[in-house]
């Protein structure tokens, strides 16, 4: 697909660029807007979050200080560690902590697919408006279309489970339930209390846009077999006796 369309970008008088706008109207140019906007959504909501969750500690003889650890995109949140408030006050119990779990994979996945996603959209819509009419003559073109848009649902489909379940993780190794496993708020005349994590609403929002581009691309796919001969084919086949 990409290499025939760099042959019609770099030999306009073969193939003949003829620009019309109309199929951005017509429902398979007008979806293909949708993904490549919701694409960016996916990658703005996910790949620009950045949070941080906060600890109060209290040691003897010193005031209560706030511990604070900042993380974002891509989560690798064990690399993420709360600084000592005042190792000396807390008798030189406390130790630099780190947060639990690494999720870059999951959020790498479902960032790097929005991108390759933005991508194609953006092909592809250069393929319809200028090269329209090589893309009806020539069934090649339907056809590979076809067989990405297919692959791109079904990469829809996990990436966005994955992600979610990568995002329940998060949300969990960034609460209230980290200061149990915090060895140096169990020293004595050591005390350590949750305060706040950044919210995460805009994250969630990551996973319903993902959802969202899902059901786009299986629409997709039916919108572009019905460009194919396989549609006419299986007409034929349902009206014969």
């Amino acid at each position: 697909w990409c290499w025939l369309l760099l042959a019609a970008l770099a030999s306009p008088r073969m193939v003949g660029l003829r620009m019309d706008v109309s199929m951005l109207l017509e429902p398979l140019g007008f979806v293909k807007i949708l993904e490549w906007v919701f694409a960016i959504f996916v990658f703005a909501t996910c790949g620009g979050f950045r949070g941080e969750t906060t600890l109060l500690v209290s040691c003897e003889g010193v005031v209560n200080k706030t511990v604070t650890a900042a993380f974002a995109y891509p989560f690798r949140l064990n690399t993420v560690a709360f600084s000592a408030p005042d190792p000396k006050g807390c008798g030189g119990t406390w130790t630099d902590v780190c947060l639990m779990g690494d999720f870059s994979s999951s959020a790498h996945f479902f960032v790097a697919l929005a991108a390759l996603v933005f991508l194609y959209c953006v092909a592809a819509l250069v393929v319809y408006i200028g090269y329209n009419h090589v893309y009806q003559q020539n069934n090649k073109f339907p056809l590979t279309d076809l067989a990405i848009s297919f692959l791109i649902a079904f990469l829809w489909l996990v990436s966005t489970f994955v992600w979610a379940k990568a995002l329940v993780d998060i949300k969990v190794s960034t609460g209230a339930s980290i200061v149990p496993g915090i060895e140096s708020c169990k020293a004595p005349g050591t005390t350590c209390h949750f305060l706040s994590v950044t919210s995460m609403g805009i994250l969630n929002v990551s996973v319903v846009f993902g959802l969202l581009n899902m059901i786009l691309w299986a629409g997709n796919v039916w919108l572009v077999f019905k460009d194919t001969n396989l549609h006419s084919q299986w007409n034929r086949i349902s009206e014969s006796p």
